[in-house]
């Protein structure tokens, strides 16, 4: 495409993939995928929108009642408060203030270290690596654990197969192997395309779509196991089964029954390369306990009916199968179950340990998985040690906030509850991905200070006592190479930010300079002297394996360097334990797939024993609840943003329906409450409201609505918990409740509600993307 005269053109890259940014007179007029990226994500072009609206932050403010009386327990102000507007140098001493006093006073485990890693795909801004540098070097602060996404897998799998908490994303097979060996992949949970459109730290090329088209073209076969039809892409030609959300695993343990029952299972490797499977067999059979769980038993729980079940088993008994699981399943009560009754599963199957078939955790949720095993080693922004031991689950925040020296269960310790009085967020939006948002506001009132550091009046900045703005990744320079991407990609500013506005780095450093640490912040370098020192530091590591890219200046004016692909074989894989388990024992107490731990059931933990089980959870369609709250909410990753950044950006405000989130519903459970297509519609249960906008949906199972994440928080009283939601954030419909006393993971996918047609007193306007009241007096 030709290029308008005067038009500039310069690289950057996302962790939704690599564009060309256009610029004219200063201003951003359009980002373009980069060459060869044949399936590109829609997110990039929808960017410039955002950069200069009216929810752009341009000076420090600082909440109205926290600058007249200090810092205090905010009593429900925060979040509905006005601000004030200050100067930089204000700004900085009060940051530098509120520090000093709390470690002075209550000690650095009071200063909690939020963020949550996704603000930029850069190397080197990267909020929450700066943010935790900062607060090591001050002293230490409370830190966080495992992940939204995956924590039920982090946690459990090092027990039953070992390795490192994600080295499964290493061992499970590539679609090439798939499509060279396999025959079938059982996908529960599926393998929708539109999470792989991103990568945590870059995507040089998106590949999956072609990938999976591979697979199919060469005879696979593919089940999609989901409530959602489209977690298969169409030319697939996937075979759909929608049992019940939140059974997955009674599905599993059906299947693994017929497998035992009719003599299909793996019995060679069940007995030389697991440890537990009479534990285990006797579960299955009832032995154990009286109850057989047969297929006819997983129909009554999944509503699959049982020669299905039956059929499925078959199925992946004579064929090469991969039993795949979407990291959504963990996201659930009990999320810990699905992983290890598919590993029991694949295990029982006879593919196990054979080319292109197995387990797999993660087809469909993120560009690299699936696709290579190679992890480069990229050098990132140094971290010093953090004096402060003190941790919590990342899904447990609330639960901190608002049990100060609480005590849980979690991987077979005690975790203690610090009393937090400040918490420090950058990069970030607690307001998005954690659960039942109205308990998070009360919790979000307990501490004394919040700061925040934002491009924009995100939630999280409109819930904060000081906000400090900060350029975007189109503001400043920077590079990204994702360790399992390809691609190691120039991130060169567009256009000047905002005038004023710094960035995370340049902020930090002005505060370290008042608390008496600026020099060891910054190593004696600026910002373009660390992206330099850093992307040296990374050509030196590849020379080691002698793989040569160019100096830095060259890499600058070429803008982006293609890595080789090496095949590498993983690290305790399980065709070396199928070949000889003695001598290629995994990581496991037994040296086996421990199909039981008697680790975990050393643990004596009631919601997470020692093998493979299907645990009730707590809302689901079977349960009483679901006479009162007849619909399973499914709040997926949404298409048009990555979690909630850039939910003010084009791609996503043009999905809205009547400016809310689309709820996608069957038209039957449509009819039946007088729905029509692109009514508001009130989700409500009883932890709070939401409105949306209805999609009818064919695509989504009977008793079952479907709501993205990511839409911007925007109660009607903000700040008074229990209030209206006006944009269709759904995380205030879900429960706030750990997977279990094994990894305290959230439970998002385990909430039951109900759907009305909006009343007319509830249609009040969103404000998500209108500024709160800002009081300039003072400057004046």
């Amino acid at each position: 495409m030709a290029v308008p005269r005067g038009t500039r053109v310069t690289p950057t890259a996302t962790h939704w993939g690599n564009y060309d940014v256009e610029t004219r007179d200063g201003r951003i007029v359009a980002l373009r995928p980069a060459a060869g990226d044949l399936d590109p994500s829609p997110i990039g072009p929808g960017m410039p929108a955002a950069l200069d609206d009216a929810v752009r932050l341009r000076a420090p403010m600082v909440r109205k009642s926290w600058l007249e009386h200090g810092p205090a327990p905010a009593g429900g102000l925060r979040g509905r408060e006005a601000f004030v507007e200050l100067g930089w140098e204000e700004a900085i001493e009060l940051v530098g203030r509120e520090l000093r006093r709390v470690k002075a006073g209550f000690g650095n485990e009071a200063i909690y270290g939020g963020s949550y890693g996704w603000g930029s795909a850069g190397r080197f801004h990267h909020a929450q690596s700066q943010l935790h540098r900062f607060l090591a070097m001050h002293g230490g602060y409370t830190r966080s654990v495992n992940s939204y996404s995956f924590a039920a897998l982090e946690v459990l799998l090092p027990h039953v197969i070992g390795g490192q908490s994600t080295s499964i994303f290493e061992r499970m097979p590539l679609w090439e192997e798939v499509t060279e060996h396999g025959e079938l992949v059982l996908a529960f949970g599926g393998l929708a395309l539109k999470n792989t459109q991103v990568n945590h730290g870059g995507v040089g090329r998106h590949g999956v779509r072609e990938e999976q088209r591979a697979a199919m073209e060469a005879g696979v076969k593919f089940i999609n196991i989901s409530p959602l039809r489209d977690d298969a892409a169409d030319f697939l030609r996937a075979r759909w089964i929608a049992p019940r959300p939140n059974t997955d695993v009674a599905l599993m343990l059906g299947m693994a029954h017929t497998l035992l029952e009719e003599d299909r299972h793996d019995r060679d490797f069940l007995q030389r390369c697991c440890a537990g499977w009479d534990v285990f067999r006797r579960y299955l059979t009832g032995e154990a306990d009286g109850t057989i769980r047969d297929a006819t038993w997983a129909a009554a729980i999944t509503g699959v009916d049982a020669p299905t079940i039956e059929e499925l088993a078959r199925l992946v008994a004579r064929h090469r199968s991969v039993i795949s699981v979407s990291w959504s399943l963990q996201r659930a009560h009990h999320g810990e179950q699905p992983y290890w009754a598919a590993i029991a599963l694949a295990a029982m199957s006879g593919s196990m340990g054979r080319p292109g078939g197995g387990f797999a955790a993660g087809y469909g949720t993120e560009d690299s998985i699936g696709r290579r095993r190679q992890r480069w080693s990229i050098a990132a922004l140094s971290q010093p040690a953090n004096p402060v031991s003190t941790f919590i689950p990342v899904a447990r925040v609330a639960d901190m906030l608002l049990s100060p020296g609480g005590e849980i269960d979690y991987d077979g310790r005690r975790v203690r509850y610090p009393d937090v009085r400040l918490v420090y967020w950058c990069g970030g939006n607690p307001f998005h991905h954690h659960q039942d948002l109205h308990r998070l506001v009360r919790a979000w009132q307990r501490p004394e200070t919040v700061i925040v550091h934002d491009s924009w009046w995100t939630p999280i900045a409109r819930f904060a006592d000081i906000v400090l703005p900060v350029a975007t990744a189109l503001e400043r320079d920077d590079f990204a190479a994702a360790p399992s991407d390809l691609w190691i990609s120039a991130m060169h500013k567009a256009i000047e930010p905002p005038e004023g506005v710094p960035t995370d780095f340049e902020i930090f450093a002005a505060v370290s300079e008042r608390l008496g640490f600026r020099k060891e912040f910054t190593d004696g370098r600026d910002a373009d002297e660390w992206i330099r020192h850093l992307y040296e530091g990374t050509r030196e590591r590849f020379g080691d394996r002698e793989v040569v890219i160019p100096d830095f200046d060259e890499f600058w004016k070429r803008g982006r360097v293609e890595l080789p692909n090496r095949p590498v074989s993983p690290d305790g894989s399980f065709a070396a334990l199928r070949a000889d388990p003695d001598s290629n024992p995994l990581s496991t107490p037994s040296g086996r797939i421990e199909l039981f731990s008697e680790t975990i059931d050393g643990f004596a933990y009631d919601d997470c024993p020692g093998h493979p089980a299907w645990l009730e959870p707590a809302e689901w369609l079977g349960a009483p609840l679901a006479d009162r709250l007849p619909l399973h909410l499914i709040s997926n990753q949404p298409r048009t943003r990555l979690h909630s950044q850039y939910d003010n950006g084009g791609a996503s405000r043009a999905s809205k329906i009547a400016s809310r989130e689309p709820v996608a519903i069957h038209p039957e459970d449509a009819g039946e409450r007088g729905i029509s297509d692109g009514d508001v519609v009130r989700v409500f249960n009883e932890r709070g409201a939401c409105l949306a906008g209805a999609v009818l949906s064919e695509g989504v199972r009977r008793g079952v609505v479907q709501m993205a994440t990511g839409a911007w928080f925007d109660p009607m009283a903000a700040g008074s918990a229990g209030s209206l939601e006006r944009h269709g954030n759904p995380n205030v419909l879900t429960m706030d409740t750990g997977t279990s006393r094994l990894a305290q993971g959230c439970s998002a996918l385990t909430a039951l509600v109900q759907v009305e047609k909006a009343r007319e007193r509830d249609l009040s306007p969103v404000e998500s993307f209108v500024p709160p009241l800002v009081d300039r007096r003072r400057l004046e």
